[in-house]
């Protein structure tokens, strides 16, 4: 249990680090992120944002200290851990050869589903992240904001407890990010979302908590209206205050 929300954890972090030769690119990193609730992962590039994406699924392991996602560690069964999350790429990361439904079975089967299970995922799916219309569209043809929800959507296919969001609106107009932005604040309360980005803006509309990395560190955690709402907020990315 989190001492600071009484919630379930999600993600919890001891003295976890990442090096890479001399580079300590996670350093020690102390964090418990509650299950359902919208989670905040802040920094600027360079802080460690990617390198712990990378621990939490398994995809790195851990130089030193420990890591467990929903009581599993990702470095002794990534599988399991990979089983239970959803990860919403940068647009750039889609097959722009595929089209749309082509692409959602695609990564359905490779999410172990098939047959009608596969077809029903796909049409739940279809109809959250109002993908209907460019269903039998190429990717690549796509607007930035369909290639989005499309990303979304292959990220919910197996319904997953935590979805990891990578920069949501990087690259978005501002009508497509209010879109985008209204999709994942509708998650609230039904799974854990972390969502990792250096826009405070971005992350003062999605999440509840943040945690804010800089060199690997943590620096600063908690409700975000009481991380960044102080006026030297930008100061916590620019290494000039120290963590409240």
């Amino acid at each position: 249990m989190s001492e600071s929300t009484g919630n379930p954890l999600a993600i919890r972090c001891r003295g976890l680090t990442r090096r890479f030769g001399p580079h300590v690119a996670v350093d020690g990193l102390d964090l418990d992120i509650p299950a359902c609730r919208s989670f905040g992962l802040l920094g600027a590039n360079g802080a460690g944002k990617t390198t712990f994406i990378r621990l939490v699924t398994g995809f790195l392991l851990p130089s030193a200290g420990s890591i467990e996602v929903f009581g599993v560690s990702p470095a002794r069964s990534p599988a399991a851990v990979q089983r239970r999350l959803g990860f919403v790429m940068e647009t750039s990361r889609l097959y722009p050869e595929l089209r749309v439904r082509g692409f959602l079975r695609f990564c359905g089967g490779a999410r172990d589903l098939a047959g009608e299970a596969l077809d029903a995922a796909i049409e739940r799916v279809v109809e959250r992240f109002q993908i209907g219309a460019v269903i039998d569209r190429l990717v690549g043809h796509l607007s930035k904001g369909y290639q989005q929800r499309v990303s979304l959507a292959q990220a919910f296919l197996h319904e997953p407890e935590l979805v990891i969001v990578d920069e949501p609106t990087s690259g978005l107009d501002p009508v497509q990010q209010r879109e985008v932005q209204d999709m994942l604040a509708s998650l609230r309360g039904e799974r854990t979302v972390l969502v990792c980005t250096h826009d405070l803006h971005e992350a003062e509309a999605l999440t509840e908590r943040v945690a804010v990395l800089r060199g690997g560190r943590l620096i600063a955690e908690g409700e975000t209206a009481s991380i960044l709402g102080s006026a030297d907020a930008l100061a916590l990315f620019r290494g000039e205050a120290s963590p409240a």
